[in-house]
C-alpha cells in the first residue's frame, strides 16, 4: 500500500511539473516576451506622411525632418542632467519631469523624452550622445505648411494620448496622429505604415547587429497623397476678406457638392501648431473664449439664418398648395394678427407675390405663407411636422454627413419641441418668426450653402465633401456622388430662382451686381440675442447672405455669415459678390466693393460691452421656465 501511495505521489508531482512546463513553453509567452525585450532593441522607421494638394494641384502641406530624443528608462545610466539639458535647450527640471513620466509609464519601453529637436540641437547632441547611455535619436517628419491659411479645414498633428494607444495598437508612445480637419478625417490614409528594425543586444545592452540578419525587419510605407476640393486662391481671398471680422464662409460647386471654400474667422496660421511651440500656442488659443480661433464657425456656428430662409418657406408653400404664383399679400409695413404686430417689415406698403416678396424680402408675405402651411393640416402638430420634413430634405436640422470630423446639427423644431415646453395651445402664430428664419430655427453656414446649392440645382444636392481624390484609390465614396432629392417638386423652383435673381436686379442687393454675371441671392439680417443678468438682450444684428451664379448652369453656391455685421448687404452681400466675381471672372471687377470690405473692420463692434434692451420672447404668453432655459442656451 505504501509503495502504491509513493508511486502515485511521484507520478502526480511529475505530471504537475510536466503540465506547468507545457503551459509556460506553449501557452504562456510572457517569459519569451520578456527575454526578447531584454535581448532585442526595436526601432521604428516612420514613413513620410501623405502630401495634401488643392483642386488645381497646388501643394498645401508637405513634410519636414524632425528629431526626437528617445530613451528606454531602465537602460539609462547616471548622467549629467545639466549638460544634457543645455544641449537640448530645456531646463533640468523639465528633463527630470519627462524622465519620471517615462519611467512611470513603462521602464522597458522606448519613449519620447524631448520631441522635435531643431537641426542645430540635433547636430550638437549627435556628437555627445555616446555619453548618455539609454538615449538615442529617432528621426521622423513634421508637417511643413506651404500656406498660412486654411488651418480650420487642414487640422494639425500631435502626439497620441494614452487612450488612443489603448484603443489602437498601431500607435506607440510618442507617435503622431492627425487632429481636426483633413488630418484627422483621413488619418489612416495620410499616416502610412511604420517600418520596424530589430537589433540584437549583448549582455551590456549594446546593439551588436540586426536581429536574425534583418529577416523580420519591414520598410516604412509612405502615406497616400490626397487632393482636396478646395480652391486655394479663392480660400486665401475669402480669409483676407474676413480680416478683422468674425464669421464663416462656405462655397460649394452645386453640380458635385465639392467644397470650394471653407473659411472661418478668426483663424490662425497652421504652422503655429507645429513643433515645440504647438503646446504653448494651442493653450493660448484654447483659452481664448472671446474670439475662439479653434472654433470652425463655418461648421460649428449655429445661427438664425434670417431672410435667406424665406426661399424655403416659399417652396414649402408651393409644394403644399397653399399659395399661387399670382396670389398677393398686402403689406402694411408689418404682419398683423389678433391686434398684434409681431413682425415688422420694410417700407413697401403694397401687394407682393412670391417673386416680388423674395426680391424685396417681405416679412408679411412669408409669415402669411407659413401660417397657411401649418393651418392646412388638421392640427398644428401635423402641420409643423410636415414643414419640418420638407426642411430636413434640404439637409437642415441634422448633421450633414460631410467628410470632416466636426460640426453642429442646427435646429428645425417640430411638434414635439413645442409640445414639451408650451403649457397652452400653440399654433403657427406662436412661432411665426420661423417663417423668416428667426424664432427657434438654427442653421450652420455649411447648411445654408447646401440649401442654396439645392435651389440652384432646382431640387437636389450632392452631399458636401472636401476630398477630391486619393492617390491609389479609383474613386471617392458613393455617399458623395449620390444625388439627394428634396421633397419639393422641381417645377416649383423656377419662380423662387427668379425672385432670387430679382434680388440683384432691383431688390435688396441691387447695388451688389457684378457686370457680366447673372447672380441669384438673398440678403439677411439675423437678430442677435444673448442672456445678460437673466434677461434676453438684443445686440447688433448679424449679416447673412446666400447666392449662386450663374442663374442657369450654376458653378458656385455660397453662404456668408458675419457676426454683428448689421444687415445682409453691408458685409455678407459684398463678400459673396466679390467671391463670385473672383471665381467666375478670374479677377475682381468690383474694386469698389473690395476696397470697402478691406478697409472696414468690426473690431470696435466686438470690443463693445454687452448691452441692449430686454426683448420679450413670447409676446406675453405663458411659457415654461424649461423652454426659456433651452432657448437662451441655444442662443
Amino acid at each position: 500500500m505504501r509503495k502504491i501511495l509513493l508511486l502515485a505521489l511521484v507520478l502526480t508531482t511529475g505530471l504537475i511539473f510536466i503540465g506547468r512546463l507545457f503551459y509556460l513553453q506553449i501557452y504562456d509567452t510572457s517569459a519569451t516576451t520578456l527575454s526578447k525585450n531584454n535581448a532585442i532593441k526595436v526601432v521604428y522607421d516612420y514613413p513620410q506622411r501623405g502630401h495634401i494638394y488643392d483642386r488645381n494641384g497646388a501643394l498645401l502641406v508637405t513634410n519636414q525632418p524632425s528629431y526626437d530624443l528617445m530613451a528606454i528608462p531602465k537602460e539609462i545610466k547616471p548622467f549629467d542632467t545639466l549638460a544634457l539639458s543645455k544641449l537640448i535647450a530645456v531646463t533640468p527640471d523639465k528633463l527630470r519631469k519627462e524622465l519620471k513620466r517615462a519611467w512611470n509609464y513603462s521602464p522597458r519601453q522606448a519613449q519620447v523624452i524631448i520631441p522635435t529637436l531643431s537641426k542645430e540641437e540635433y547636430a550638437f547632441l549627435g556628437e555627445q550622445l555616446r555619453k548618455y547611455e539609454g538615449f538615442y535619436i529617432q528621426k521622423r517628419s513634421l508637417r511643413d505648411y506651404q500656406i498660412d491659411f486654411g488651418a480650420n479645414f487642414l487640422g494639425y498633428i500631435q502626439e497620441v494620448n494614452r487612450s488612443t494607444i489603448k484603443k489602437d495598437p498601431y500607435y506607440q508612445s510618442g507617435d503622431l496622429i492627425g487632429r481636426q480637419g483633413v488630418e484627422q478625417q483621413y488619418e489612416d490614409i495620410l499616416r502610412g505604415i511604420k517600418g520596424v528594425k530589430r537589433y540584437q543586444k549583448d549582455r551590456f545592452n549594446r546593439a551588436i547587429g540586426p536581429y536574425k540578419n534583418g529577416l523580420l525587419d519591414t520598410l516604412p510605407v509612405p502615406g497616400n497623397d490626397v487632393t482636396l476640393t478646395i480652391d486655394a486662391e479663392l480660400q486665401r481671398y475669402a480669409e483676407t476678406l474676413l480680416t478683422n471680422k468674425r464669421g464663416g464662409i462656405v462655397a460649394l460647386e452645386p453640380s458635385t457638392g465639392e467644397i470650394l471654400v471653407l473659411a472661418s474667422a478668426p483663424n490662425y496660421d497652421p504652422s503655429d501648431l507645429v513643433g515645440r511651440k504647438r503646446s504653448k500656442n494651442y493653450t493660448k488659443m484654447y483659452y481664448d473664449s472671446i474670439s475662439k480661433p479653434l472654433t470652425d464657425r463655418a461648421l460649428q456656428g449655429q445661427y438664425a439664418p434670417g431672410s435667406p430662409f424665406k426661399a424655403l418657406t416659399g417652396l414649402i408653400g408651393l409644394q403644399e398648395g397653399v399659395i399661387g404664383l399670382n396670389e398677393s399679400v398686402y403689406c402694411k409695413g408689418s404682419y398683423n394678427y389678433g391686434g398684434r404686430k409681431p413682425l415688422g417689415c420694410h417700407a413697401h406698403k403694397r401687394s407682393v407675390n412670391l417673386v416680388s416678396g423674395i426680391a424685396h424680402s417681405c416679412n408679411s408675405y412669408f409669415a402669411t405663407v407659413y401660417r397657411k402651411t401649418i393651418d392646412k393640416f388638421e392640427t398644428p402638430q401635423k402641420g409643423m411636422n410636415a414643414w419640418k420634413r420638407h426642411l430636413e430634405s434640404f439637409g437642415l436640422g441634422n448633421y450633414m454627413g460631410y467628410d470632416l470630423p466636426t460640426g453642429k446639427k442646427g435646429l428645425i423644431p417640430g411638434a414635439d419641441f413645442y409640445d414639451r415646453y408650451y403649457e397652452f395651445y400653440w399654433g403657427p402664430t406662436t412661432n411665426i418668426s420661423n417663417a423668416i428664419g428667426q424664432g427657434e430655427v438654427l442653421t450652420t453656414p455649411i447648411q445654408m450653402a447646401n440649401f442654396t446649392a439645392a435651389i440652384a440645382n432646382r431640387g437636389h444636392f450632392f452631399r458636401p465633401h472636401i476630398i477630391k481624390n486619393i492617390k491609389g484609390v479609383d474613386s471617392i465614396p458613393a455617399i458623395y456622388t449620390n444625388r439627394n432629392n428634396t421633397t419639393i417638386n422641381p417645377s416649383h423652383f423656377e419662380p423662387v430662382v427668379q425672385g432670387l435673381n430679382d434680388v440683384y436686379n432691383f431688390g435688396t442687393a441691387k447695388s451688389l451686381q457684378v457686370p457680366g454675371i447673372d447672380i441669384c441671392g438673398k440678403t439677411g439680417t439675423a437678430e442677435n440675442y444673448v442672456k445678460i443678468d437673466g434677461k434676453r438682450v438684443q445686440l447688433t444684428d448679424h449679416s447673412t447672405f446666400v447666392a449662386f451664379a450663374p442663374k442657369d448652369d450654376p458653378k458656385i453656391a455660397i453662404a456668408v455669415f458675419i457676426e454683428n455685421g448689421y444687415w445682409g448687404s453691408r458685409y455678407g452681400g459684398r463678400i459673396a459678390s466679390l467671391l463670385i466675381d473672383k471665381y467666375l471672372n478670374g479677377e475682381v471687377v468690383r474694386k469698389d466693393l473690395e476696397h470697402w470690405i478691406l478697409t472696414h473692420s468690426l473690431e470696435e463692434e466686438y470690443a463693445k460691452p454687452l448691452s441692449g434692451k430686454p426683448f420679450p420672447i413670447n409676446d406675453g404668453k405663458k411659457i415654461s421656465a424649461k423652454f426659456l432655459a433651452e432657448v437662451t442656451t441655444q442662443e
